[in-house]
């Protein structure tokens, strides 16, 4: 039986968003193909009419992932206030792929850092202009500190086993780029 272009996409985009709910979840190594595509409720034998390899998956789930509901422009500080929450932190499956799969994405194939760096990219650029700053070079500046921020700040505060700690991660980071804000706006604003 044919599956129509519409189908297709459709079982396209349930595999990619169910591995990167798996991968962030487990990390690249403990998610097998057949875990994916039972996930997505499609059968193994589907997979190589999508993908060429796991690395493939990996490299396109990166892609997908880092702009699917990216919106085109972020509020620097509501998007801290939201990335910096608890909630966030907590949601592995859920959260933010750079902080769930950097650092596994170093040792993958150059596909995928290709994809990682491009997402890095975009959302340097989405912060950049309410960042604080003057010039473009300022508010850039500031979008990389702030973001290198947010992304360590849920990396430290997931890796941690005392919640106090975790909670005090977030919230002060977030007190941070909240004050280095604050400090950059003119005073008649």
């Amino acid at each position: 039986m044919k599956v129509s272009r519409e189908q297709v996409a459709e079982n396209r985009r349930r595999i990619l968003e169910a591995a990167g709910r798996l991968f962030r979840e487990r990390g690249f190594e403990a998610v097998t193909v057949a875990d994916v595509m039972k996930a997505a409720g499609l059968t193994h034998g589907g997979f190589y009419g999508h993908f060429k390899s796991k690395d493939d998956l990996i490299a396109q789930t990166l892609a997908s992932a880092l702009t699917s509901s990216v919106p085109d422009e972020i509020d620097l500080a509501g998007f801290a206030a939201g990335y910096l929450s608890a909630r966030h932190c907590n949601d592995l499956a859920g959260g933010c792929p750079t902080a769930g799969l950097g650092a596994e994405t170093i040792r993958q194939a150059p596909e995928a850092r290709a994809a990682m760096t491009a997402g890095l990219r975009r959302q340097i650029e989405l912060l950049s202009p309410s960042a604080p700053g003057g010039s473009a070079a300022e508010k850039r500046r500031a979008a990389i500190g702030s973001w290198a921020a947010m992304v360590g700040a849920v990396i430290l505060a997931r890796m941690s086993d005392d919640p106090a700690l975790s909670d005090e991660m977030l919230k002060e980071t977030g007190a941070w780029i909240a004050a280095k804000s604050m400090r950059a706006r003119p005073a008649d604003a």
